[in-house]
């Protein structure tokens, strides 16, 4: 066994599947390829995994992952069509242009913030992404912040509740919650007002009620569960294309994370997405048709 190998814990069942991502002494670090979760786990408990599809947790986590983007796509085009979506404009016949809100992504995992990345890119929201260890995220934030000015900022990662330590109240029992809270504090000092700038934090099994007084707008866990790797960005998403008169609908969004309302939660918050006229290039466009 090395390190990158994929394995499950046979403790466990093999519940979930996760790649190694460091060995110290008898035991693995280890880091979940569709959850968001931080764990260790003696070598000899681990069962090298050759084909993760055959894993029927793996296999529902990803029809689950493929299920939430489809019915983000449709939402967008229902969006996009609907007859009073240009309510705000005197001619709803003339071109528009779209301004969704902007995404600054950290993330403590290279391979989630590159999947993040994708589907931030597949559905047209404007993303910057920068992959930085869970406690490095605060500094991070202290330089990109004013360099990106972001609508809304994804603080997430790896986390989960220390074995030896069972007082979920304390934030000394999870391995990230802390550096967590650090960064929506820095957010926050940045942008006080919540819909201003909208926070997105946590892992599994994060420290959901910290996090939130801390300043996020949607955090994780409430029910101190994993998360989809995905669960933050769809969170996100759904801010960058809310109308910013408009406020998110907390229900509707969760009922799209993979992980439901044990997973995500979060408060009231305005949308970042603005829409404006004219858009120059479909005018042109229409303008060459009729001298043509």
């Amino acid at each position: 066994m090395k390190q990158g190998d994929l394995v499950v814990r046979k403790s466990y069942g093999g519940d979930v599947l996760f790649r190694v991502a460091a060995f110290a002494a008898q035991q693995a670090v280890l880091r979940g390829t569709d959850y968001r979760l931080l764990a260790d786990a003696p070598i000899e408990d681990l069962q090298t995994v050759r084909n993760p599809d055959e894993l029927g947790g793996t296999r529902q986590a990803r029809i689950k992952a493929n299920e939430s983007l489809r019915k983000i796509s449709e939402e967008r085009s229902r969006q996009f069509g609907r007859i009073g979506f240009m309510g705000a404009l005197d001619d709803r016949r003339q071109p528009f242009f779209e301004m969704p809100g902007k995404v600054l992504h950290l993330d403590g995992d290279p391979n989630y913030l590159k999947k993040s990345m994708q589907v931030y890119a597949q559905l047209k929201v404007p993303a910057e992404g920068v992959h930085c260890h869970e406690s490095q995220m605060p500094h991070m934030l202290l330089r990109m912040l004013p360099q990106v000015h972001p609508d809304i900022v994804v603080i997430t990662g790896h986390d989960g509740v220390l074995k030896q330590r069972q007082d979920l109240q304390q934030l000394s029992s999870y391995k990230n919650s802390l550096n967590f809270v650090h960064a929506v504090n820095v957010a926050r000092d940045y942008e006080r007002s919540r819909d201003s700038l909208v926070v997105v934090a946590g892992a599994c099994q994060s420290h959901f009620e910290a996090l939130l007084q801390a300043g996020a707008n949607f955090a994780s866990s409430p029910g101190r569960i994993m998360i989809h790797a995905l669960d933050p960005v769809y969170v996100a998403v759904r801010a960058a294309f809310t109308p910013f008169r408009d406020t998110i609908n907390i229900t509707d969004v969760i009922a799209h994370t993979i992980s439901g309302r044990q997973g995500v939660g979060g408060i009231e918050t305005m949308g970042r997405y603005r829409i404006g006229v004219p858009n120059l290039k479909a005018a042109n466009s229409e303008q060459n048709v009729n001298i043509l």
